[in-house]
């Protein structure tokens, strides 16, 4: 049985990551596998820990797990790494007398404790007291009440994590109001100001992304327009002869990099870089996403009956957070690139069948299990072959993103 695990991230005030929540599905019938969430925390914890190596999946840093009552009484949170895990305690459960003091053994032993989906009710006062960390979900939670929640606990030493933020304007209301952790979508949203200019540098690099994603690459062109941005030479080069190529010899010019990488993975490795450098004013969450949507979609073309296609796919994934890297329309941005027209079409929502492969991505690196075993099912896939292409494409992603930010 394979294992069905995806993430989240959770920003700091200054938008770097600063730890993943877990989301995950331990079978393929339904969405906990049981009437109760018992088995599938413990599963997941398990999993992620012993099994996939945490490092792979959080990047080293900390993973929020969702626990149940009882992982709590029966010590099996004890079994997960203090310094990794953050016990993230279910708003469902109740706390007794037996869960209390499993908490305070947690406690005790250096485990940090948050209270998921919290509600301020009398019943729940003694949690709070262990809490380090409380999250508080601001679509179903009113302004009053999330001011409140820090007005009251933050002078106790607690922090706040503001859940589904999904826009800027919610994150910056939330960082006013004095959270200090934040999880939801809203840094793959661009912010669009009118008649504001792309800033020339981010212009040099969409030029390049433009060239170098032409159906026949002009080898000669390609060099005359990366020396408009002067360092991104270097920094390619640099790149694609660091540790993560294992190259023998030392590659020293464009020329000799497209011979020795071939034009497509040329294309990608430059593309990327060029993605990374535009990027720079941005979470690097974004970029990290983008490349790894990008693999992952590479990686599952053979699955969809699209060998073919594989590089078409990768671009797809690059370039469905380009709106967010550059902060301009998304049609804006595709009308100019030379990508095919249906890969354009997709990532602008149009059906098709590369939307539904793009919805089918999107619905597993967001844990939508449902939605995602739906699409699966439709485009005749078997469900158990994305795990594996999404923890290949997730640490690829990881060693990669690693040697292009050394590089950059």
């Amino acid at each position: 049985m394979e294992i069905f695990i995806a993430r989240q991230p959770i920003f700091d005030r200054q938008q770097q990551v600063y730890a993943y929540e877990l989301l995950f599905r331990s079978s393929l019938e339904n969405f906990f596998n049981h009437s109760d969430l018992n088995h599938a925390s413990s599963k997941v914890a398990l999993d992620s820990f012993f099994i996939l190596g945490i490092d792979t999946i959080t990047g080293g840093r900390k993973a929020f797990i969702n626990v149940t009552r009882e992982m709590l009484v029966n010590g099996y949170v004890a079994l997960l790494p203090r310094e990794m895990a953050v016990v993230e305690i279910l708003e469902v459960v109740e706390p007794d007398a037996e869960v209390l003091a499993a908490c305070r053994k947690l406690k005790q032993a250096g485990y940090l404790i948050a209270l998921d989906d919290f509600v301020d009710q009398e019943r729940y006062r003694p949690l709070v007291e262990l809490a380090d960390i409380i999250k508080v979900d601001f679509l179903t939670t009113d302004k009053k009440e999330q001011k409140a929640l820090v007005e009251r606990f933050a002078p106790r030493g607690i922090q706040l994590a503001a859940e589904k933020v999904e826009t800027r304007e919610v994150l910056q209301e939330a960082m006013q109001m004095g959270y200090t952790y934040f999880q939801g979508y809203f840094f793959s949203k661009p912010v669009i100001i009118s008649g504001k200019e792309i800033p020339g540098f981010k212009l040099n690099y969409l030029r390049i992304l433009q060239e170098i994603n032409r159906p026949r690459l002009d080898y000669q062109k390609v060099e005359e327009i990366m020396k408009t941005e002067m360092s991104l030479s270097y920094k390619l080069l640099r790149y694609i002869n660091s540790a993560f190529f294992g190259w023998r010899v030392e590659i020293r010019s464009i020329q000799h990099a497209l011979v020795m990488l071939g034009e497509d993975d040329f294309k990608r490795w430059a593309s990327f870089i060029s993605l990374s450098n535009m990027a720079k004013d941005k979470p690097s969450e974004l970029v990290f996403q983008a490349i790894m949507r990008g693999r992952c979609l590479e990686l599952l073309a053979p699955a969809v009956r699209l060998p073919e296609r594989a590089q078409d796919l990768f671009l797809m994934g690059i370039f469905s957070l380009i709106d967010a890297i550059v902060d301009r329309p998304l049609l804006d941005i595709l009308s100019d690139m030379p990508i095919a027209g249906d890969v354009k079409s997709a990532l602008m929502g149009e059906k098709g069948p590369l939307r539904d492969i793009y919805e089918l991505m999107l619905s597993y690196e967001r844990g939508n299990w449902n939605q995602f075993s739906d699409l699966a099912a439709e485009k005749r896939i078997d469900e158990n072959t994305i795990p594996p292409l999404y923890r290949k494409a997730l640490e690829w992603a990881s060693q990669s993103f690693s040697a292009a930010q050394a590089a950059v």
